[in-house]
C-alpha cells in the first residue's frame, strides 16, 4: 500500500469577456481623425456634396470609412477593474512596487524581499487613502442638485450590469 500526501494549488483565472469588435467613434473628437473621416466619406459617396437617398448605402460608406480611419477595438476585454479612483500617487506607488518586485526577482536576497514587502504595504495604504478620498468627493457631489443626475445615471448603470450578468448565466 502506498500513501501519498499532495498539496494542490488552484490559481485564479481572470475571466476574459469576448465582445464584438466596435468602431472607435470616440476618436472623432480628435481634429485630425475627424478631417480624415470626412474626406473618406466624401470619396466613398462620389466626392459630391449631395448625399444619396438610400440610407443603407450612406450608412455602409460611413461605417467603412470609420473602420478605415478610426479603427476597431480588439474584441478582447478583461474583467473590468474599478480604476476611477486612481490618481498619480497610486500609479507612482505601483510603479515603485513593480520595480521592487523586479529587483527581488533578479537578486533573490532578503534585503530586496523586505523592500518589496514594504512597498506592497505602502501601495495598500495609498490605495485605501485614494479610495477614501474619491468616495468622499463622490458623496459630496451626490448631495448637490447636479449630483442627483449622476445618482440616477449610476443606478441605471448598476441595473444594466446586473441584467447583463443574468443573461450570461442563462
Amino acid at each position: 500500500m502506498v500513501v501519498c500526501r499532495m498539496v494542490l494549488e488552484a490559481k485564479k483565472k481572470r475571466r476574459k469577456v469576448r465582445i464584438e469588435r466596435r468602431i472607435r467613434w470616440w476618436k472623432l473628437k480628435e481634429e485630425e481623425c475627424s478631417v480624415r473621416f470626412r474626406e473618406e466619406v466624401r470619396q466613398g459617396l462620389g466626392g459630391g456634396e449631395e448625399v444619396p437617398d438610400d440610407w443603407a448605402t450612406t450608412a455602409g460608406v460611413m461605417r467603412e470609412a470609420a473602420r478605415k480611419v478610426l479603427g476597431v477595438t480588439s474584441g478582447n476585454r478583461k474583467q473590468d477593474k474599478e480604476t476611477w479612483w486612481w490618481n498619480e500617487e497610486v500609479q507612482e506607488s505601483i510603479r515603485g512596487k513593480r520595480l521592487a518586485k523586479q529587483k527581488w526577482d533578479r537578486q533573490s536576497d532578503e534585503k530586496s524581499r523586505q523592500e518589496y514587502k514594504e512597498m506592497r504595504q505602502q501601495v495598500k495604504r495609498d490605495v485605501a487613502k485614494a479610495k477614501e478620498k474619491a468616495y468622499e468627493e463622490l458623496y459630496k457631489r451626490l448631495d448637490t442638485k447636479e449630483g442627483e443626475k449622476d445618482l440616477y445615471r449610476l443606478a441605471r448603470q448598476r441595473d444594466r450590469a446586473g441584467r447583463m450578468y443574468c443573461k450570461l448565466e442563462q
